[in-house]
């Protein structure tokens, strides 16, 4: 399952993007099923694309960078464990950044859920 935090309008769009997922990639291994529940940004808020959606899209890019180099280093099942809970955290509070900085400015964002139990 995968959660997105999308403008409402925007909810067919985005059901028809979607990037490929991290597990898709055979450098970082399986995913835990935490890394699915994480709530990300597919499309700008109210789709205004601002600095400040470049910079969640930044802050997505760094965390994924630094999970790759935290999971070639990882000598254990603790260290992978690691690197992808502190990448979890580094999503969110990207997500959480970004959602509070557009509700500031009166954009608030609307939740979609898709093959999920929330």
């Amino acid at each position: 399952m995968r959660t997105a935090l999308i403008p409402l309008a925007m909810a067919p769009l985005a059901l028809a993007m979607s990037a490929a997922p991290l597990g898709a990639h055979p450098e970082v291994g399986n995913p835990p099923a935490s890394v699915d529940e994480a709530v990300t940004f597919d499309a700008p808020i109210a789709n205004i694309r601002n600095d400040y959606w470049y910079d969640y899209r930044s802050d997505l890019e760094e965390a994924e960078a630094e999970l790759y180099s935290d999971l070639r280093r990882a000598t254990d099942p603790e260290d992978e464990q690691d690197a992808w809970a502190e990448y979890v955290r580094e999503i969110a509070d990207a997500a959480d950044d970004y959602a509070g900085e557009m509700a500031e400015r009166g954009y608030r964002s609307g939740l979609v859920t898709i093959g999920g139990n929330r």
